[in-house]
């Protein structure tokens, strides 16, 4: 398990000029150059060391959360203290004191990033004898023999990154950057496949020009060195301080732009950052329009679109609330996104505390303001874009490309969308569905915006119709076929695709694709959530409403037999003419099935 790492900020009314202090360092130095003293210390390096005057005692291990749970269920969680949703919002009575965690838990996170005292015996976590860790990654012994180190740019908890030039090869004379990761440092084999993981990514990721260029991965008796493209345009983060903090709109777009489309590259391949932040954005130069690059995929990892992460990482300010309730995908790093946009448009941060565990208060719990400068001199579709990014519910918020399709991002600029791994998620719920549920699905597509018509219309597309405007099972795996790389097979997204089978005889036209694509979640997302269901209804009971009887609508949803049909289903149905009625359509949109019907 990872740790959520944070330092906390030692007066009340911190700004982004402040990042650089109160930001998480949880993963590596980044492979670009960085003044050394820029990067905050990370929580082990922080309790190692002397404490300031007048700063807050740090604890090693900040907070403790049980596994999920529902919203409700979590009453001893952080979520319910009170919380400051922004800085600048008044003064603290008193910090939040952080929760003790678990001693199994403090074992856990100390055996996965190597904390262990070198006269205590290291425990396996399967609770097997300990046993000689292999550390050899089988990766290429002639680092020396091909590279030059140089001055070193930055460093983190397991290692550091320097400059280098390469003295043969193809890059014969060009300046890289190396991240050495020390093996005396990888005292577990979760710290070991880590690493393996980190490069696997690297090396699988490639064909984007917002992502960092991964060259090859060397190890000697003592190192792992990992070869990058070196950024010689400095963080994201610096550049927001060089405009006083933040940014005007037409500006932040620009980088949005650049955020989203490299987000969107690395979810449809499976995989999740899970530590985006502004120190994690490098430029490629010192030019004001140089190219903007994601690094640090220490803690990536792979996830299947139908499964969840459980490990606890990331940076304090910009993890997800569904990463601290241990049940989490690829929407966590869309919340980041959230809020590094919300810090570029206004320069605070949208959730702050004085300590770690009142950060994740804030998260679970706060809600962004928008009420201060320069909130009410933005336009009203920067705002919507970022609360539809910071929505606590991961099921309501925007994805990637859904981003790049919003009017905020779009305006007048030809954006180029990518595919949408959400369209095969939701087209495979929509084929399993009950015919009674599809058509209520097909009158919510009736009231359709004409710019979530052009996101559909442009995921249709770039599906592959065929020359009668139809798409098939087989349109759907060529066109992850024409945008895959290495790492969909460690993701393994193309198994997942492939139990998309009751599709296999069957051709849908753009009118039933925009029925299969819509996500209910996000729709209840909008403000004018409403409007749609009660519009979506009146088209349902003109067209796809019927008299029903309780047991047919049982057989319908596939309840069981055991479920108590005229107690869980009596609203469902309208007394006077014996059909759907509203509430009962509205729970048919987001799906039935016997696991989700409470126990009477």
């Amino acid at each position: 398990m990872g740790l959520c790492h944070g330092k906390s900020a030692a007066v009340l009314e911190p700004t982004v000029e402040e990042e650089e202090e109160g930001a998480t360092r949880v993963a590596e130095a980044a492979a670009a150059p960085a003044k050394p003293a820029s990067p905050a210390p990370s929580a082990a390096a922080a309790a190692a060391a002397p404490a300031k005057p007048g700063t807050p005692k740090q604890h090693k291990f900040p907070f403790y959360l049980p596994s999920p749970l529902p919203a409700s269920s979590y009453k001893g969680s952080p979520a319910n203290s009170s919380v400051a949703s922004t800085p600048a919002r008044g003064g603290f009575k008193r910090p939040f004191p952080p929760p003790s965690p678990a001693k199994h838990i403090r074992a856990l996170l100390a055996r996965r990033h190597g904390s262990v005292k070198p006269n205590e015996a290291s425990i396996p976590e399967s609770g097997e004898p300990g046993v000689a860790l292999d550390k050899g990654f089988g990766f290429s012994r002639h680092f020396a023999a091909k590279y030059e180190l140089g001055r070193e740019v930055g460093r983190g908890h397991f290692g550091y990154t320097c400059a280098a030039t390469c003295k043969k090869g193809e890059l014969k004379g060009d300046d890289v950057a190396v991240k050495v990761i020390p093996k005396a440092k990888m005292t577990t084999a979760i710290a070991i496949e880590d690493v393996r993981r980190e490069v696997r990514i690297l090396s699988s990721l490639a064909g984007h020009s917002n992502l960092v260029q991964f060259y090859d991965a060397y190890e000697d008796e003592e190192n792992v060195y990992i070869v990058m493209e070196l950024c010689k345009g400095g963080e994201l983060l610096d550049r927001i301080l060089a405009r006083g903090g933040k940014y005007s709109e037409e500006d932040a777009k620009v980088v949005m732009r650049q955020i989203l489309s490299v987000a969107s590259f690395c979810h449809l391949q499976g995989v999740v950052h899970r530590d985006l932040k502004p120190e994690n954005f490098l430029f490629s130069s010192k030019d004001e329009n140089s190219a903007m690059k994601v690094i640090d995929f220490g803690l990536s990892d792979f996830v299947k679109p139908d499964e969840r992460l459980n490990d606890i990482v990331g940076s304090a300010y910009y993890v997800a609330p569904e990463v601290l309730h241990r049940s989490y995908g690829t929407e966590a790093d869309m919340w980041s996104i959230g809020v590094i946009v919300y810090i570029l448009l206004c320069g605070s941060r949208p959730f702050w505390a004085r300590t770690e565990s009142g950060i994740f208060r804030a998260v679970l719990k706060a809600d962004p303001s928008f009420e201060e400068a320069p909130w009410p001199t933005l336009s009203a579709e920067a705002k919507d874009f970022v609360r539809r990014l910071l929505n606590k519910d991961y099921r309501k918020r925007m994805t990637a490309a859904q981003a790049l399709c919003h009017p905020w991002i779009r305006g007048t600029e030809e954006v180029k969308l990518p595919l949408d791994m959400i369209i095969y998620r939701l087209m495979r719920a929509y084929i399993s569905s009950s015919s009674l549920r599809r058509a209520a699905l097909r009158a919510l597509a009736k009231t359709l915006t004409t710019d979530q018509i052009y996101y559909l219309r442009e995921q249709f597309e770039l599906i592959g119709p065929n020359k009668s405007d139809l798409i098939t099972l087989q349109n759907l795996k060529t066109a992850l076929m024409k945008n895959s790389t290495n790492a969909m097979k460690d993701s393994r997204v193309v198994d997942f695709v492939n139990t998309i089978s009751n599709i296999q005889y069957r051709k849908l036209d753009f009118e039933e694709f925009s029925a299969a694509a819509i996500s209910v979640y996000q729709m209840e997302g909008l403000e004018t959530w409403e409007q749609h269901a009660r519009q979506a209804y009146e088209f349902f009971d003109k067209e796809g409403n019927r008299p029903i009887v309780i047991d047919e609508l049982a057989s319908e949803l596939g309840l069981g037999p055991s479920v108590p049909l005229h107690v869980v289903l009596q609203d469902w149905i309208r007394h006077p003419d014996g059909k759907l009625s509203f509430l009962g359509f509205m729970k048919l949109l987001h799906g039935v099935s016997s696991r989700t019907i409470p126990k009477t």
